[in-house]
Formats: C-alpha cells, sequence, structure tokens
C-alpha cells in the first residue's frame, strides 16, 4: 500500500465524566502497529473543554496528544467534534484514524467518511499486516464468521472493539499540543437538552473483570438471586440477557450484547443462557468463558471454555458454597 506522505496514526480519545473511555486507550495498540509500518508517530487526540485528565492518561502511552478544548464541546455534541476531527486530519494528514467502536466513535467516523468521501472498517477484532497492507478482521453474525477487510483509501479509518486489543505499555510521558479549532456557528445541528441518567445502582459491565450472567434459564427473579450472589462472592458484577430484563429481574443496565454494553471480562459465567447471537456478539471478548445450561446443545457451548450441562439451579449452589469454603480456608 503506498502511504505516501501519509505517516502518523491519529486516535480519538473519547471521554465520559472525565474520564477517557478505556477502548480509546486499547486502540492505541493497532495504531502503534500501522505507525511500524508507516514510520510515523502516533497521537491521540483529546476534544473537550477540559483536556487535562485525558491527556495525562494518554501521554505515556502515544508519541504526542493534540488537545483541542473549547466552548463549543461542552455538551460533548458530536457536530462540533467531527469539526475537530476533520480539521486534525486536514493539518496532520494521517495514514489512518482510529477510534473506539461506541456509539459515538462509530458516529464520528461515519461522518469523517462521508465528509473525505473514504471507506472505513466498523468492529475490528484483529489487525495483521499482510505484504505493506493492512488487513482487519471484523466478526460477522454474532461472531461466526471473521471477515478480512481491507481499505484502500487514505486515511484508513477504523473503529475498534472493546476488550479485542491491550492497551500499549507505559512508557515517558509524550509531550502535549494544544491545537485551536473555530467551530462554525452554522455546523451545529443538533442541541443537547438534558441529559437524564437511570436511576439505578451503578453498574460498569465494561470494566469488570468478571461478569456473572443470567438468562431466561434462572426462571424466576427469586432464582436470580443467585447470579447476584456468585457475582457478588467472586467481586464481580451481574449481566443479563434481554429475555431476563424484559422478565424484570435486573434492570437494562445489566444488558449485555448488542443491544447492551459490549464486554471482555478475564472471566464470563453464564448461566441459563442459551446463546443467541445478538448476546453472544457482545461477550466473545471474554478471557475465560463458564456456561451452565440444561440444554447440551446450547449454542452457548459453543464459544465456552468450560460447559456444565446441567440445572443451574443446582449447579450454583454448588459453585458458591465451594467457593465459600475455599474462601474460608
Amino acid at each position: 500500500m503506498d502511504w505516501g506522505n501519509c505517516k502518523d496514526i491519529l486516535v480519538f480519545l473519547e471521554q465520559k465524566e472525565g474520564k477517557v473511555v478505556n477502548v480509546s486507550l486499547e486502540a492505541l495498540t493497532p495504531a502503534r502497529t500501522l505507525a511500524g509500518l508507516t514510520g510515523g508517530k502516533v497521537l491521540a487526540l483529546a476534544v473537550g473543554t477540559d483536556n487535562a485528565a485525558a491527556a495525562e492518561k494518554a501521554a505515556p502511552l502515544c508519541d504526542g496528544v493534540l488537545s483541542v478544548e473549547g466552548a463549543a464541546f461542552s455538551d460533548g455534541c458530536s457536530d462540533a467534534m467531527v469539526c475537530a476531527l476533520e480539521a486534525m486530519v486536514n493539518k496532520y494528514a494521517p495514514a489512518a484514524v482510529l477510534a473506539g467502536n461506541t456509539p459515538l466513535g462509530r458516529e464520528l467516523t461515519a461522518r469523517l467518511d462521508a465528509r473525505k468521501g473514504l471507506g472505513s472498517v466498523q468492529d475490528a477484532t484483529a489487525l495483521k499486516i499482510d505484504n505493506g497492507t493492512p488487513v482487519w478482521t471484523v466478526p460477522l453474525y454474532g461472531g461466526t464468521v471473521l471477515n478480512d477487510v481491507v481499505v484502500d483509501t487514505l486515511p484508513v479509518v477504523a473503529t475498534v472493539r472493546s476488550g479485542a486489543f491491550s492497551k500499549p505499555e507505559a512508557g515517558e510521558a509524550a509531550p502535549v499540543t494544544a491545537e485551536a479549532v473555530e467551530v462554525p456557528a452554522d455546523a451545529i445541528k443538533t442541541k443537547v437538552v438534558e441529559a437524564v441518567k437511570e436511576i439505578s445502582e451503578s453498574v460498569n459491565l465494561e470494566e469488570a473483570k468478571v461478569i456473572v450472567t443470567g438468562g431466561r434459564g434462572m426462571g424466576s427473579q427469586e432464582n436470580f438471586a443467585l447470579v447476584e450472589e456468585l457475582a457478588q462472592l467472586l467481586g464481580g458484577v451481574v449481566g443479563a440477557t434481554r429475555p431476563a430484563i424484559e422478565e424484570g429481574w435486573v434492570s437494562r443496565a445489566h444488558q449485555v450484547g448488542q443491544s447492551g454494553k459490549i464486554v471482555s471480562p478475564a472471566l464470563y459465567i453464564a448461566c441459563g443462557v442459551s446463546g443467541a447471537t445478538q448476546h453472544v456478539s457482545g461477550m466473545t471478548g471474554s478471557g475465560y468463558v463458564v456456561a451452565i445450561n440444561k440444554d447440551e446443545d446450547a449454542p452457548i457451548f459453543d464459544v465456552a471454555d468450560v460447559g456444565i450441562v446441567g440445572d443451574v439451579m443446582k449447579v450454583l449452589p454448588a459453585m458458591i458454597e465451594e467457593i465459600r469454603k475455599r474462601k474460608a480456608e
């Protein structure tokens, strides 16, 4: 692939409540792979009203941080952010632009593609270099098919799935460069009127190391309490499938899957989960998967490292009792 004068790799740092979203930092790893190919630098782009915390977090993981601050970005308006992203692409002429595969990441990259007539990759889970050409792996049909994708436009634009890449090792803090971007008033087409948070317990599925998920097979809200008990015992977080949520056993904040959260814990325990495509696609990045289901043909066993065929209402109490014994020793 002819990179021309395009060398550097630009990574958009998404921020939520003053913190960098984890997948944005993970995107710095494939960025480093691309930079090794082009001979350029990895540049992290922070856009907001105060990027100090984001810059501090990213600086040891990249070669430079670009900080675009201004009142136009106060409400996280994507109209303003895409202006900043395009301005930095125009100024630095990167070989690639990467972002996390989040709603904002997908929107910004898609809008950048449309503005500049580019091709892109969405939801990549792996990257390899084949004869000097980046080849991205994109799961299809709930991860049952892995598609290799090559983008032949510059810059290469891609979003990466949470948990697919590990964060790069930290080094010396890179310099932070303040950049000014003027956002035209007529570029703002939308306005955030109010941000309403769900009134529920705090659930951070994306950052959890252990997730215990309950599905329809738990049978009732009373039985679902076993999922919560096991999660608490393991220091983990409770997950749920859509049917379990629709039954009212747990709030929607716990949903794992295409219409919920994409997770990548070190340990994922699926209890009474059949393994529908919509759910599996949200947890395929898990390190180790344990599945419990009485149906030996349940699709969840296809992605499990350990499968237990049995009544979840007998297996879970036994697991909980054994873990309590081990912890008491």
